[in-house]
């Protein structure tokens, strides 16, 4: 025998501890070709005896066996197996899916399975040829009449070649001509050796039947033989067969076939998953941009083979909290080098020679007087290697008798100040000190405002505080190194020596540090509408698992897993983060680009450099923060119960 039943029970649970006994204790079995009819009154027991045959429902008390194997005793994927490769069902309300084709509701089993796309629409053409409606197979369920939809629901239960059909009404909805052809049909199935049981009120159908078994409050009343010449055939050796499930690209492919019913929906989720992406990604190409600028800035002024080394200040010490370890800041005079520290500095890997030099800054005391005008420096220091011809903006580097001088300064004392004498008053071992010097040339200012610099050479400098009864000791010493590729090498090592880099390089790590700072609070704040849309996306799944409810039913009575479902769900949670992570990166750039020309406009400067890196990383978060927001709708889905689900309106 195909099935068989013993003392099979079953209870429903009514609340405060109420029970109702739907089976009690059903005794029969059926075998392959035959064509069973179940009848009885409302309440019977016909349903719930149907859910248990195909699987639906475990709940039970007794035994069900298919060729010997316990269907309350089997692994979970196991059952999925038996109702995806052993049952076809055949709805009364035909459980048609509104949004696929006729053709693509037919397939939806073998999908399931993993059958490949031409083996399963081979298939299907062949069964709707056989049920007589291959002429409507790329319509809509809404365009066919309902004989047509049950043909197609017949053609869908047969898809996975089954030994059992079970049919709940096949003809409840139906006329009665239209009522006879489907009829007709299921017997000519049922004469293929394929056990087929029908539930049904109609006296005309069960008359068709060569088995009618009549229920009655829970219980088999009557079980007869009829319209039969033929002994009934014995079961085969049918086992549960095996079957693979539904692909990745199957389900991405249902997922975007999901998507499109809704489309308008899901853009402006997209749209909104787009909009913290996009402001994230722009935050930080802001935040790169400038850093970049400034990093390029600096490097344009120095010679990238020389290494500035400078004794690390006294106000870098713990009573200077939060102050980066660098060279002197407002500090005055810095302590000199020694002949032994300058020694060790020669010695370091990748130093070909070493250049003394001095810096001093002073905030009062500090002049340069050229005819009536004057102006205060607050930097004074030394030529060397470091400083390129290019930064030189008019005349040249300075020599004996000469000074250099900042655009800041120059721009205070007027423009045909190179070639003029000035006077420079400056205050060094708390001597003031006063000399005429020639300006040689402009610098380049690397100065903020009154924040400007004079530079003499350092034989020059030593001959001026000389002429005062000065000595002066090197503060700085400029490394050359021997290629550029040895300078990272080199200013790691005098960073381990306790030694810092130049000013301008604490400045830029302080300044580079605010803005990072800056860009990950803004990045912060623009992640509250990733949060939003992250809501936004997990109440729309929601949703859409309560619109959905009977085709996770049917697609679990056709064998789906909780797996299957869980990764349709997921794929279409992860599409909306793939589609609003690529809106994202497309207005990043557009973004981009209007900051970028305005900028330019103003201040010649593209400021905003979104990296591929940025764009990538926007996709990747998009996808992530959906993936993690579909989750919970996945399992709900995943969890909910065939039976019910297939109840649901």
């Amino acid at each position: 025998m195909l099935l068989e039943l013993k003392n099979v029970r079953k209870k429903y649970k009514l609340g405060k501890g109420n029970e109702f006994e739907a089976l009690k204790g059903i005794d029969v079995s059926f075998n392959p070709g035959e064509l069973v009819a179940i009848t009885g009154e409302s309440g019977s027991g016909k349903s719930t005896l149907m859910n248990l045959l195909g699987g639906l429902d475990l709940d039970y008390q007794g035994s069900i066996k298919y060729n010997g194997y316990n269907l309350n005793k089997l692994k979970e994927k196991e059952i999925d197996s038996y109702r995806k490769t052993n049952i076809g069902f055949i709805f009364q309300s035909f459980n048609l899916i509104a949004r696929m084709n006729v053709l693509n509701n037919v397939t939806l089993g073998a999908t399931l399975s993993g059958v490949s796309k031409s083996e399963k629409q081979k298939r299907a053409k062949e069964l709707l040829v056989k049920v007589g409606i291959e002429d409507h197979m790329y319509k809509k369920p809404n365009q066919l009449s309902g004989g047509q939809m049950q043909r197609v629901a017949i053609a869908r239960a047969l898809m996975n070649d089954p030994d059992i059909i079970l049919a709940d009404e096949p003809t409840g909805s139906l006329d009665s001509e239209t009522s006879k052809q489907i009829i007709e049909l299921i017997q000519e199935i049922s004469n293929e050796d394929k056990l087929v049981i029908m539930v049904t009120h109609s006296e005309k159908v069960a008359a068709t039947c060569n088995r009618i078994i009549k229920m009655t409050d829970g219980k088999i009343i009557d079980d007869k033989l009829v319209n039969t010449e033929e002994p009934i055939k014995k079961a085969d050796n049918n086992i549960i067969k095996k079957s693979s499930s539904i692909s990745a690209f199957s389900s991405f492919a249902l997922a975007l076939r999901n998507m499109k019913e809704k489309i308008g929906r899901n853009i402006l989720i997209a749209i909104g998953a787009s909009i913290g992406i996009a402001s994230i990604i722009v935050i930080m190409s802001l935040g790169q941009g400038i850093e970049n600028y400034m990093t390029g800035t600096m490097e344009d002024l120095v010679n990238p083979r020389v290494v500035e080394v400078n004794k690390i200040a006294e106000n870098d010490s713990e009573e200077a909290e939060g102050m980066p370890p660098g060279p002197p800041f407002m500090t005055g005079e810095a302590e000199p080098f020694t002949e032994d520290e300058l020694n060790e500095l020669t010695k370091i890997d990748g130093v070909s020679t070493i250049e003394p030099g001095f810096t001093k800054m002073s905030m009062q005391g500090s002049s340069i007087k050229y005819g009536d005008e004057e102006t205060n420096f607050m930097i004074l220091g030394t030529t060397s290697s470091n400083m390129t011809k290019g930064n030189i903006e008019e005349g040249n580097m300075p020599s004996t008798n000469e000074v250099l001088i900042d655009s800041s300064a120059s721009d205070k004392l007027g423009e045909d100040i190179v070639g003029s004498t000035v006077t420079i008053t400056t205050t060094i071992d708390n001597t003031e000190i006063t000399k005429d010097f020639k300006v040689s040339g402009i610098y380049a200012s690397s100065g903020m405002g009154n924040m400007s610099s004079i530079y003499f050479t350092y034989d020059e400098l030593s001959a001026f505080a000389k002429d005062n009864d000065i000595e002066i000791e090197p503060t700085v010493a400029f490394l050359l190194c021997d290629n550029e590729d040895a300078t990272a090498s080199v200013k790691e090592k005098i960073i381990s020596m306790g030694y810092t880099g130049s000013m301008q390089e604490a400045m830029l790590k302080s300044i580079v540090s605010m803005i990072d700072v800056v860009s990950y609070l803004l990045a912060g704040i623009a992640a509250i509408a990733l949060l939003v849309s992250a809501i936004m996306i997990l109440v729309v799944m929601y949703i859409s698992v309560v619109e959905r409810t009977a085709e996770i039913g049917l697609m679990k009575a056709l064998g789906a897993r909780r797996k299957d479902i869980r990764r349709i769900f997921s794929s279409e949670a992860l599409l909306i983060g793939f589609f609003g992570g690529i809106l994202g990166v497309i207005s990043s750039l557009i973004m981009g680009g209007i900051i970028n020309s305005l900028t330019t406009n103003l201040f010649d400067i593209a400021i905003a450099d979104v990296v591929p890196v940025y764009m990538l990383a926007g996709i990747i978060l998009s996808v992530v923060v959906s993936l993690i927001s579909g989750i919970l709708p996945a399992m709900k889905a995943a969890k909910l119960d065939p039976v019910e689900s297939l109840r649901h309106e």
